[in-house]
């Protein structure tokens, strides 16, 4: 095991001074860091009163005696675990600095023009405690430190509530005449401190949270880093609407790769959509509340805990909270019907659509156990909201995005990347063409410098993304005119420039073919208005280094596609032989543990292709190659079980080497550590009633490596969430009854969709910022979930105890005993069938429709005809492993590699499969 630590050479670079270690990737200490500078201010929060402590059900509650906010909130069962970042309390008692108990106000009084904005934290002085008594745990008047300007008196309570703990405001209008409350924020402030922390210390003390921004329904699910135990819950209490989540930039502590920052859950939020989110259109209608002379109102939101993450709508349900269940989700091709399902125990009394012509909502049949069903499809592309008003006067939004069906959004997008992104400049001083490359999508225009070098380079994520997810969606929907500009790229540009072809190095793949080496290039080479003064603006060495591992997979999977084309299908890839390109794949995966071995150590993204490949090369005989690299990768496999944490990266902490460890610990028996993964990634990708979020793994630097507006923030459906979703629904197909699994990584895998423009471009991500909420406008590392989507899309057809027969991408009906579904993803190659975990995949053809039927066992499917490329259909037959099914393809045999030769006609053509 190595322990040195050596300087980051990759991406990651010298942003805030990291260094990594192999096994346990931590934050360097600088001379003086940005929290030495924070420590170094005077200490205002009280922490010479001292800590009182109170216990309430699940929880041991600690408040600082001079401002009763939290020094803590601890597990009763779990006593060295807290929730809140009390490991830095000394350091962070300063002024500006927020804690869970804070409270933030906008207010404005009759004829003001300007809203006063008010902060419990901002000046802070000791608050004046107030007697306690019943429910009561503690008390305060706010108004010592709170601006004397303020029209509002605060009280803050906090109180026992049943197994939780309550904390309540009290607001009171101090004066004469009516004070509007614009805003009315609640810092959520959870131990997501990650800086200084190795991936064993993070996994055991640090979260992660996320939001259901849905109104009263909405709350907040703050997840252990490992995944496991109990979940806790903030949800609303007394008139605590989640309206927005608004980051809180304003508080000091450093934000970067080891820290998101703070977000505030914002009950009123109109005061920021007249000002700073002016420009954005808010994923809910803002409101504020106008308080009458001396009147009085409270809010409140309760800590509470689930079971675990999976039983967290149980638990919503069990605190008489509203639950929404979008089946499959909340990412609508236009082609599809979904179902949503809602429950509560008070009566529906509208639902209604905004815009309201964007949905069409039509009632269906309540289930047994008295959940509402509506079928929803989709009228107009782009964000749309559901708003159910309940009985009680409780109302729950869900957000949806409207996509083109998967097909025309494939179709788009691999135009748009082979148009307006082909880049055939013979003249290019830097030999990038022919490629497919980065794109300004504001400009309309591509990337053909940048001072981050490898977004104009061709290579890492950034640069190869656009190029790789031209080339995944040929695997996808093989288009000949496509193809033939992208065998040019293969041929000429990828192969002897991106990827070596000669010496010592020979399969290396460099990190960019731009670089910024003035001396060395004619005058006139690079634009002067960039700023070149950067470690990211990279000198030919650099560029031309071959030892960052996470290139390699990206070029695997380009030669893995020609493969594919050139065996599969008739005349679409002629120059070579299939075989030669299944070899390359193969070389490059060899030579990414020979010449990058130290990022090798690491699970790659898009390192599934390995495992692709070394299937291909048993199917096909190539026996010595696939040995050569089964036992290269069970290396690998074996130092990852001697980790508690096997998903280290060039990160400090990362959401993208789960899926490669996932596959290969699964692949070598090493279950122990596939479970390990798979609850780690559960916790970062969570289920919520939300487009956004749903399925969303989390990611929030990529902005600054990866994108045109970069800063540090929650990233919508970056290539995390479909990369991630590979491993989910790996897992969902070992456990077809586990619905919670196929919703999660169906949703990821529609991710990779949701951001794509009406015109086909892929952006690196959706900004959440509440003062954007738009997709990026550079292409980024989009290409890499791409890549997630084009090896994971599938249809799925199961039978849930609920909510009955379901198809996941797909059109589902039922007659006599039948199961019919139309086949509505890009590819229609792919049918999983959970009641008897058959799994259909067509290496070349398509299917319309997958029909079971449930009491004789027996399938038929429908392919489409036959066309110039694809005179037959190549069909495997697998169980949800991979492995031979006990089912078997009537009247027809099958072949040395495992599929089943099916010519197709000029017009469908129907096979029955029984076991």
């Amino acid at each position: 095991m190595i322990q040195k630590r050596i300087p980051a050479t990759g991406i990651a670079g010298l942003l805030l001074g990291l260094t990594l270690q192999s096994t346990v990737p931590v934050m360097a200490q600088q001379q003086q860091s940005p929290w030495d500078r924070i420590a170094a201010r005077p200490s205002t929060l009280g922490l010479d009163k001292g800590i009182q402590e109170y216990t309430s059900g699940a929880f041991i509650l600690k408040l600082v005696n001079g401002s009763q906010t939290a020094a803590g909130l601890v597990l009763n069962t779990e006593k060295d675990f807290d929730y809140t970042p009390s490991d830095r309390l000394k350091g962070r008692d300063k002024d500006g600095l927020y804690h869970l108990g804070d409270i933030n106000l906008q207010v404005k009084t009759s004829g003001s023009n300007e809203w006063l904005k008010l902060s419990s934290a901002k000046k802070r002085n000791t608050v004046q405690s107030l007697p306690a008594s019943g429910n009561v745990l503690a008390a305060a008047d706010l108004s010592n430190t709170i601006d004397e300007k303020s029209p509002i008196t605060i009280k803050r309570y906090w109180e026992k509530i049943n197994n939780g703990i309550q904390l309540r405001f009290e607001l009171t209008n101090k004066t004469n005449q009516p004070v509007e409350i614009g805003a009315l924020g609640i810092p959520m402030i959870f131990n997501n401190i990650l800086e200084g922390k190795n991936l064993d210390q993070a996994h055991k003390h640090n979260v992660f949270f996320d939001p259901y921004i849905g109104k009263d329904a909405g709350y907040l699910q703050v997840n252990r880093l490992h995944g496991k135990g109990v979940s806790l819950l903030v949800l609303p209490g007394e008139n605590a609407s989640f309206e927005a989540y608004n980051p809180l930039n304003d508080d000091p502590s450093p934000r970067g790769i080891v820290f998101e920052g703070f977000h505030e859950w914002l009950i009123y939020s109109k005061a920021f959509a007249d000002k700073e989110w002016k420009n954005a259109d808010p994923w809910n209608t803002p409101t504020s509340v106008t308080l009458a002379p001396g009147q009085k109102k409270s809010y409140a939101l309760k800590f509470v805990l689930s079971p675990s993450i999976k039983a967290i709508e149980q638990t919503l349900l069990n605190h008489q909270r509203p639950v929404a269940v979008g089946l499959p989700g909340y990412v609508i091709p236009s082609n599809v019907s979904v179902r949503l399902q809602l429950k509560h125990n008070k009566a529906i009394k509208s639902i209604k659509a905004e815009p309201a012509n964007a949905l069409q909502i039509t009632k269906g049949k309540t289930t047994p156990n008295g959940w509402a069903t509506y079928h929803i499809t989709g009228n107009n592309w782009g964000r749309a909201r559901v708003t159910v008003t309940y009985a009680d006067g409780l109302t729950q939004t869900i957000n949806y995005k409207v996509i083109k069906p998967e097909a025309e959004t494939v179709s788009d997008l691999g135009h748009f990347l082979t148009t307006e992104q082909w880049y055939d400049n013979k003249n290019d001083a830097f030999k990038r063409a022919p490629s497919v490359i980065t794109y300004d999508y504001d400009k309309k225009a591509p990337v053909t410098q940048e001072n981050r070098a490898w977004f104009a380079g061709l290579s890492d994520e950034a640069g190869a993304a656009s190029w790789l997810a031209a080339m995944m969606k040929q695997y996808v929907q093989p288009d000949s005119k496509e193809i033939d500009k992208l065998k040019r790229f293969v041929h000429e540009t990828l192969s002897g420039r991106i990827q070596l072809t000669e010496g010592p190095k020979k399969y290396g793949v460099v990190k960019s073919l731009f670089y910024y080496e003035p001396d060395s290039m004619p005058k006139g080479t690079y634009d002067t208005s960039l700023n070149w003064k950067v470690w990211s603006a990279w000198p030919k060495k650099e560029a031309d280094n071959v030892g960052r591992s996470y290139n390699y997979p990206h070029v695997a999977a380009a030669h893995w596609v020609m493969y594919r084309l050139a065996r599969n299908y008739k005349g679409l890839v002629t120059e070579h032989e299939w075989k030669k390109y299944l070899e390359d794949a193969f070389q490059t995966a060899i030579a990414m543990v020979r010449l990058a071995p130290y990022y090798a150590q690491f699970g790659q993204m898009e390192g599934s292709i390995f495992v692709y490949i070394l299937k291909d090369l048993k199917r096909e005989g190539l026996t010595y190659q696939a040995m050569e690299l089964e036992t290269a990768m069970r290396k690998r496999a074996d130092h990852w079980r001697t980790l508690n944490y096997p998903f280290g990266s060039e990160m400090p902490w990362d959401s993208t080497g789960q899926e490669e460890v996932y596959l290969w610990s699964s692949y070598f028996g090493y279950d122990d550590k596939a479970d390990v993964t798979l609850n780690a990634i559960l916790a970062y990708m969570p289920t919520l009633p939300h487009w956004g979020y749903n399925g969303s793994a989390r990611r929030y630097w990529d902005f600054v490596y990866g994108g045109k507006l970069s800063r540090i923030e929650r990233q919508l459906h970056h290539y995390g969430s479909a990369l991630n979703a590979i491993p989910v629904i790996a897992a969902y197909k070992d456990k077809p009854d586990d619905l919670y699994l196929l919703r999660t990584g169906h949703a990821g895998t529609l991710g990779a969709l949701a951001n794509i423009t009406q015109d086909g471009f892929g952006p690196a991500a959706f900004h959440s910022y509440p003062s954007t909420l738009a997709i990026d406008g550079i292409s980024g590392d989009y290409g890499s979930g791409f890549y997630g989507y084009a090896v994971n899309s599938a249809t799925f057809i199961t039978q849930h105890p609920e909510f009955g027969w379901l198809a996941f991408s797909g059109n589902l009906s039922q007659k006599g005993n039948w199961i019919n579904t139309t086949i509505t993803t890009a590819g229609k190659s792919r049918v999983f069938i959970a009641p008897v975990g058959v799994w259909l995949q067509l290496d070349a053809g398509r299917f319309d429709e997958v029909s079971y039927n449930t009491k004789t066992g027996e399938i038929k499917a429908t392919l489409l005809p036959a066309n110039e490329f694809t005179p037959a259909a190549y069909l495997r037959v697998e169980n949800s492993k991979g492995e031979a099914s006990a089912y078997k393809v009537n009247h027809y045999q099958k072949e040395e590699r495992g599929t089943y030769n099916i010519p197709l006609a000029t017009n469908n053509t129907t096979i029955s499969l029984t076991r």
